[in-house]
């Protein structure tokens, strides 16, 4: 009772804070397109009956050598990641190259994450199955599908046209019903459907952008990597107490491709 006291309070106080937030902020935060709309109610069913493919003993091989191996041991992040069929996100290669230690091209510049960091990062949220969780970088959509096998509602932006609606389609066809695509830019999040439980950060930027930290509740996490193009990264942990007071701390030296925008 007085944790969900706590949190309508957090709530009320941060919904005043966005409204003067969004008064004054640029046009490029406002209004992202929704291409699909999270739709599962009370009673649905918690996660889609994916078909079988032939790649169960892939995926398998991929979780015990690259995940488990490396000291990631999580049972609901391994669990997704050995139900996700990593090959339908990954369009341009042969379907095995798809489960290979490495990111690979998606087309516009950018890349499908390594599996071993999908993991760290999905890992490092600490995720609840009653979470709700904001993704800036939608990409092929493989992150969102991770997520949306562990928690209740999933919302991804991605700026780039093209790969916004590949995401929406391919995660609708999959039969994903707790994950909301919108087309925008992700540097602003999306305040109507905050605050948010965590935030994963799937492009690399120079600053932790003020929007996310705002839009996280307290007690939540966020993992972003930051750095410049062409150098390596920090990937970092952001954990924001009840306070508000927000702590940081290096996981790894990573490279991602740069967060864009309007920022």
């Amino acid at each position: 009772m007085r944790e969900a006291l706590d949190r309508g309070v957090w709530r009320a106080l941060w919904l005043t804070l966005m409204c003067l937030w969004l008064s004054v902020a640029p046009a490029s935060a406002q209004a992202p397109e929704i291409l699909l709309e999270a739709t599962r109610q009370a009673g649905d069913a918690p996660r889609p009956a994916l078909p079988r493919d032939g790649f169960a003993e892939v995926r398998e091989a991929m979780v015990r050598d690259q995940v488990v191996a490396r000291e990631l041991h999580d049972p609901a992040v391994l669990a997704a990641m050995r139900r996700v069929p990593r090959h339908r996100f990954a369009p341009d290669i042969e379907p095995r190259r798809a489960y290979l230690d490495m990111p690979h091209p998606i087309g516009h510049g950018q890349t499908i994450s390594q599996p071993y960091i999908v993991a760290l990062m999905t890992e490092r949220l600490a995720l609840a199955p009653d979470d709700r969780v904001l993704e800036v970088g939608t990409g092929s959509g493989y992150q969102a599908a991770i997520l949306a096998e562990i928690v209740a509602e999933v919302v991804t932006l991605e700026i780039i046209p093209a790969l916004a609606g590949g995401a929406a389609e391919r995660l609708e066809a999959l039969g994903y019903t707790n994950i909301t695509v919108l087309e925008g830019d992700g540097y602003y999040g999306h305040p109507p459907r905050a605050p948010f439980d965590a935030i994963i950060v799937t492009a690399a930027a120079s600053h932790v952008p003020p929007p996310l930290v705002a839009q996280l509740r307290p007690g939540g996490h966020m993992v972003i990597p930051v750095g410049q193009m062409g150098w390596v990264q920090n990937l970092l942990l952001l954990e924001k107490a009840s306070d508000g007071e927000v702590s940081t701390r290096n996981l790894a030296s990573v490279r991602f491709v740069p967060l864009t925008g309007g920022h």
